[in-house]
């Protein structure tokens, strides 16, 4: 199981957490791997959640009605900035859920492209990664190529 720790840079950032180590002749995401990969999402999303309950205490307790207009636009564009934040945050939360039913339907570390392995690596640098690191490319390349 992962061995989870409080130490972050930011809230979108993976907690930091002891990486998987592979047995030989190990199958690929076996009940152990599946452990693994849930409990750093879970502290992922337990994380983001904290920031999203932050941000709306700190709106509360810092809106003021500010009588001159330069101070009105500097906090409006500081909560705007924060909004902007959560709201890709709260993105963040629906793929980690995504990944949770992977996880529960037995499909998580598979390409949904392809349907080759992910690898354990790739996915503990990125728990929510849904393609292989191939396909993945292919993809950036495409909308490069279409933008």
């Amino acid at each position: 199981m992962a061995n989870l720790t409080e130490s972050k840079k930011n809230s979108s950032d993976v907690a930091a957490f002891t990486p998987y180590e592979e047995k030989a002749g190990e199958e690929y995401m076996n009940a152990e791997q599946y452990a693994h990969f849930k409990a750093i999402l879970l502290d992922w999303k337990r994380q983001l959640m904290e920031e999203v309950d932050r941000t709306v205490g700190h709106m509360k307790d810092d809106a003021t009605n500010f009588p001159d207009p330069n101070d009105r636009a500097t906090q409006e564009e500081e909560f705007s900035l924060e909004l902007r934040t959560r709201d890709r945050e709260r993105k963040l939360i629906k793929k980690i859920d995504e990944s949770f039913r992977l996880i529960d339907s037995k499909d998580y570390g598979f390409c949904e492209s392809c349907g080759i392995e992910i690898g354990i690596r790739r996915l503990e640098a990125r728990p929510t990664a849904t393609m292989c690191i191939d396909c993945k490319t292919m993809e950036e390349i495409r909308e490069r190529q279409s933008a």
